[in-house]
């Protein structure tokens, strides 16, 4: 099978993998923080541009090392171009870059996507309903599966926009924390999944990986510790308690936690922790599979 590459540009992060699904040749990522204000200001800012771009460009020449033609590589950008009244830019940007066209997914294309990766991944198959969660910079996926049946839904929080929107102190106050866990709450309330029929859960994004990091008490962020690992819901609550407690200085200081998400994770940490509050089983598990997994495996089929 010929190789491929995938590149998932999210809110936060920008992403790459290579390879031949299912084997992995290549997995990075680089903190670019695109949806920088697009919460408050509804456009893509100029800085944030020249970090994704800037990031592209290494994406660019990782693809071109590998011999990867332009049929096998799919670029697919996410929540903060969704929103944003400048996408253009971006796309047009990309596409001198990369010499392909970017897609900016919906919701509902991204949910699957993450579904497709997180669930190939899992041998055997768990018990169903599976419950396959995604928390990215300005969106979360859920995303219900039974059957070949799947309910999915794309709620606009994530750890960036929520960040912005709610915790500003360092650490942030009890108020911020609390307003920051009702509005969580209320697009829960609204998402329409019906998270108390959920048998099996699993984690997937940056922000869970993190998080299960933080829990096994890893030295480093390692994928082959975490990849698969079954953790316990109320230790995880509690890790995201404390968590959201510690300064900005405090989590980067963390060994595991990369300099670019530190800021952020405490509110990415309180989504998955009301989430698990409302799944009916007592841990979840944890996959290194994605999007990316997801998305190269669409474009080898």
């Amino acid at each position: 099978m010929s190789t491929v590459a995938a590149i998932d540009c999210g809110t936060n992060s920008i992403k790459i993998l290579i390879g031949s699904p299912p084997t992995v040749l290549l997995r990075e990522s680089r903190v670019v923080r695109l949806g920088q204000g697009v919460d408050e200001t509804g456009m893509l800012a100029e800085e944030a541009l020249e970090r994704t771009f800037a990031a592209v460009d290494e994406f660019a020449e990782i693809i071109r090392r590998h011999g990867v033609p332009p049929a096998r590589v799919r670029f697919c950008a996410t929540s903060a171009t969704r929103d944003a009244g400048n996408a253009d830019v971006f796309r047009e940007g990309v596409r001198r870059r990369l010499g392909i066209e970017p897609e900016v997914l919906s919701g509902d294309e991204e949910a699957a996507l993450v579904f497709d990766g997180a669930i190939a991944a899992q041998d055997p198959m768990p018990p169903e309903p599976v419950l396959v969660v995604d928390i990215g910079g300005g969106s979360t996926e859920l995303v219900l599966g039974e059957g070949g049946e799947r309910q999915a839904v794309s709620m606009d929080i994530g750890s960036v926009r929520l960040h912005e929107r709610h915790l500003h102190s360092d650490p942030p106050g009890p108020e911020e924390v609390a307003a920051c866990v009702a509005d969580i709450d209320r697009h829960l309330d609204h998402a329409g999944i019906p998270l108390e029929r959920t048998r099996t859960a699993i984690g997937t994004s940056g922000t869970i990986k993190t998080l299960a990091c933080g829990v096994l008490g890893l030295e480093a962020y390692d994928r082959e510790a975490f990849d698969r690992a079954v953790l316990g819901n109320p230790a995880t609550a509690a890790f995201v308690d404390d968590l959201v407690a510690m300064t900005v200085a405090e989590r980067r200081a963390l060994p595991y936690m990369h300099p670019g998400r530190a800021d952020v994770i405490g509110a990415g940490a309180l989504i998955w922790s009301r989430i698990l509050a409302r799944v009916p089983v007592p841990e979840h598990v944890v996959s290194e599979a994605d999007i990316l997994h997801g998305m190269a495996a669409a474009i080898s089929r």
